[in-house]
């Protein structure tokens, strides 16, 4: 059995790099650092499992075609898709260059959409598969200071629950994994560090919630969000006024001293 993992050199998709190799999977992992790539290539190794490496920028046009391709040619069957790969940028919107906004849309939804398109028929064909789309608790709330951010989250989440509906009996599932924060690099490559989110609320540990991802991805669940207090605050938010969601959410994302 193999697992493809984008976004696998740091954060949750590491993490989850490591339970599924410790579980004998063959792994695909995918990154922009080819350093990293090769280093956690060499520790996943001793697992038993073999790891191909690819290093591709997935912003990019044509990386998710190349890597789906490349797969092909070398008759690398993808049992299970991680779409781990996302990034987010703080500040606001009419700030905001050009290249960083398209750049969101381009990871978080171009390229998990185009990866899924093109690897789920193999599934489908086979009648076994998963996919797990990474999402997050933004997915449930506008986002103000991360707008862009939280709305590609959105997508996913109702992009991963439409296609889970319609592949019902297929053999496939999809799970959309929704972590809340998360100590990763994510929070010093946004620029939100600083945020009260980070600062005061707090964010889990990368691994706890891997764990809760893998298991999730593992029963076939459509929707999963990590952590008691991460769920209590996604669904109270469907009985909130907008405007006070929308309110609370810019008042987490701010910046404290």
């Amino acid at each position: 059995m193999t697992t493809l993992i984008t976004g696998a050199s740091s954060g949750i998709g590491y993490e989850l790099a490591k339970l599924f190799a410790r579980n004998h999977h063959n792994l695909v992992l995918v990154a922009r650092s080819a350093d990293k790539l090769a280093q956690i290539s060499t520790e996943l190794q001793a697992y038993g499992v073999t790891v191909k490496t690819m290093t591709l920028d997935l912003a990019t046009p044509l990386a998710s075609k190349f890597l789906f391709d490349r797969l092909q040619s070398e008759n690398i069957p993808i049992d299970i898709l991680v779409n781990n790969a996302a990034f987010g940028a703080y500040g606001e919107f009419a700030q905001m260059p050009e290249e960083v906004i398209l750049g969101q849309i381009h990871l978080n939804v171009t390229a998990l959409t185009e990866l899924t398109s093109l690897f789920l028929p193999p599934m489908l064909q086979r009648r076994s598969g998963r996919i797990m789309n990474v999402a997050s608790t933004a997915a449930f709330q506008p986002g103000p200071l991360m707008a862009v951010y939280y709305a590609t989250k959105a997508f996913v989440l109702s992009f991963s629950e439409a296609i889970a509906n319609e592949l019902h009996g297929s053999g496939v599932t999809v799970t959309c994994f929704c972590p809340g924060a998360t100590h990763t690099g994510f929070a010093q490559r946004a620029g939100m560090e600083n945020s009260r989110l980070f600062k005061q609320v707090g964010a889990m540990s990368a691994e706890k919630v891997a764990r809760d991802g893998y298991r999730a991805l593992m029963e076939g669940r459509t929707v999963a969000i990590s952590g008691t207090r991460n769920w209590i605050v996604a669904e109270s938010v469907r009985f909130a006024p907008r405007k006070m969601v929308t309110a609370i959410s810019r008042w987490v994302a701010e910046k404290v001293s």
